[in-house]
């Protein structure tokens, strides 16, 4: 049996500093949630609204989503969020929509999201990539496409 020895820590006064820290740090490790903060149905553009934490909002047609083709304008005012902002619900009705679900359901939207994840993971640099790069440099840089000869 290996035996672990216990360390010691001894107790810091909280200051206000080591709190300012403490409370920089949870925001660091929150920052990249995205949380939906707010959500309004916009009669003229007959869509929901969705507004996040970081100050941005997605539109959403009611007419993509055949759950909510059946609600009338009035209860398309009444939906809020719930489940911690995860989802749309308008209680009277018994419905509960995932936002991430309807997102994922917009062809659009998914196509601009794979983009730029795409043009995201295009940006790493990998072991790989600095070897190759460091190649190709070595050689005078990248070679020049041959022209065909007409």
């Amino acid at each position: 049996m290996k035996v672990i020895k216990a360390r010691e820590y001894d107790d810091q006064p909280v200051t206000q500093r080591v709190l300012n820290q403490a409370i920089d740090q949870g925001r660091k490790r929150n920052a990249p949630n995205i949380q939906p903060t707010t959500l309004r149905f916009l009669s003229e553009l007959n869509a929901l609204a969705i507004g996040f934490s970081d100050q941005t909002a997605l539109l959403l047609p009611v007419a993509n989503y055949p759950e909510l083709r059946e609600l009338s304008g009035s209860e398309l005012g009444q939906m809020e969020l719930g489940f911690g902002g995860k989802a749309i619900c308008l209680d009277h009705r018994d419905l509960h929509m995932s936002i991430s679900g309807m997102i994922s359901a917009s062809e659009s939207l998914m196509g601009v999201a794979g983009s730029l994840i795409a043009a995201r993971n295009g940006r790493r640099v990998s072991a790989a990539k600095a070897t190759a790069s460091k190649a190709n440099g070595s050689k005078g840089g990248r070679p020049r496409k041959k022209v065909a000869e007409t």
